[in-house]
């Protein structure tokens, strides 16, 4: 074994203090729809439902080894990293600030709350992520803490490892292949550098969110690299910068083996499994889930883990994560809608609607001075090749109309 090998199993020992290892299981639903033996390594299932907790508990039991004076533990983080740290924190009955935006849902803070008890204090602080992690590490100098970094720190690295530890203890054999998220790439760094030592012949695939992909980014110039703009719906991931640490283990990584996946298309995958399973998954969690669709080819016939990474999924988030399953498998859009101010005309307008064609929302702005009205109009169908029927309908019928289902700029604002 290697010396990283030893610290992996080190740490996976360590985790054994504090939870059972998080269960291995075959999902005979997603096997049969990609013909590959698919299991499922189930870190949403961990005292904190992520894998957070392990990078916490190691790097927290290493500082306190070697600085037993260490008299608070620092961190920055508004979901999985803060929960982790503060569970952790209660473990070894230490005192831990968290600092989160002010824009954190409530729900993640009663939870690290709950995690941390009397150990933990929470700040709200800043409006942006950039702006709480500025006044962390102020504080955490000005206290003599140690900052407990989500991904970019040695020790982190090496607890999110034991992930790929339990993975060979709990197969038979080593998996052909292991599917894993990216967001700042401690998971990914951990496990894939695990598995290089121990089993170099198990494929690895990454997986990150399109507007957050900072590893791609990364690999294309060589090195860390700063995104202009993140899309934060997965939360989990989304990243602006790899970590130096992380990348260093992944800068050998072939170009082709990181997939970017639609943040709507993931939450087609966040339904599925909800609705036909019954597990529950973040976005983030469902990264690697998703991306079996794009590596259907690679996988067949195949012994594959996918690391379900999170499942801190907050249920007020529902409505929008249906809505845009529904708008990337194209069976709900928006217009903008010309209607003519006289009678009848709303009536020739439905009259070009389907069968199977619903109005999902209708707003209809009447200004007395003009000929025509707008109208934003939603609508939803079965079948997606049902919008060209009705295309084909409005423009028989002189409609002037706007399709502005992606028009990210417009949807903000009314959507």
């Amino acid at each position: 074994m290697t010396k990283f090998t030893d610290k992996a199993h080190s740490a996976e020992h360590l985790m054994r203090t504090l939870f059972p290892a998080t269960p291995l299981l075959r999902n005979d639903h997603l096997s049969e729809m990609y013909e590959a033996d698919i299991w499922l390594k189930r870190e949403d299932l961990s005292p904190v439902r992520s894998y957070k907790i392990r990078g916490a508990l190691n790097a927290m039991a290493k500082v306190r080894s070697r600085s037993p004076k260490t008299s608070v533990f620092v961190c920055a983080s508004a979901g999985n990293h803060a929960q982790g740290v503060a569970y952790v924190c209660r473990h070894f009955d230490v005192k831990g600030v968290i600092f989160m935006p002010v824009t954190t849902p409530q729900q993640k803070i009663d939870k690290t709350r709950i995690f941390g008890g009397d150990n933990v204090e929470i700040r709200l602080v800043g409006d942006y992520f950039d702006d709480t992690l500025a006044e962390a590490t102020q504080f955490c100098s000005d206290a003599g803490g140690h900052f407990l970094s989500p991904f970019d720190d040695l020790d982190v690295i090496e607890g999110q490892a034991s992930v790929a530890a339990e993975i060979v203890e709990q197969l038979s054999s080593p998996p052909d292949m292991v599917v894993l998220p990216v967001g700042g790439g401690g998971l990914s760094a951990g496990v894939s550098r695990y598995f290089r030592d121990v089993s170099s012949q198990t494929d690895i695939r990454f997986v990150e969110p399109a507007g957050a992909a900072s590893l791609t980014a990364a690999l294309d110039v060589g090195a860390p690299v700063k995104l202009d703009r993140v899309n934060n719906f997965v939360d989990g991931a989304a990243v602006a910068q790899i970590g130096q640490l992380t990348f260093d283990a992944l800068k050998a990584t072939p170009a082709d083996h990181v997939l970017t996946v639609p943040e709507d298309r993931i939450c087609s995958t966040i339904l599925q499994m909800l609705n036909v399973e019954g597990v529950v998954l973040e976005p983030a969690g469902a990264l690697s889930i998703d991306a079996l669709k794009d590596l259907r080819a690679e996988v067949k016939g195949r012994t594959v883990v996918c690391v379900t990474s999170g499942g801190n999924f907050d249920f007020e988030r529902l409505p929008e994560v249906k809505e845009r399953s529904q708008r990337y498998a194209g069976v709900k859009k928006y217009f903008l809608l010309r209607l003519p101010q006289r009678p009848g005309a709303l009536r020739d307008f439905l009259q070009a609607l389907g069968p199977e064609d619903d109005i999902a929302r209708f707003e209809y702005m009447k200004k007395s001075a003009r000929n025509f009205g707008s109208v934003l109009i939603g609508i939803e169908t079965s079948r997606s090749e049902n919008f060209e029927t009705l295309y084909a309908r409005l423009d028989a019928g002189g409609f002037v109309y706007s399709d502005i289902t992606n028009d990210e700029t417009i949807a903000e604002f009314v959507v």
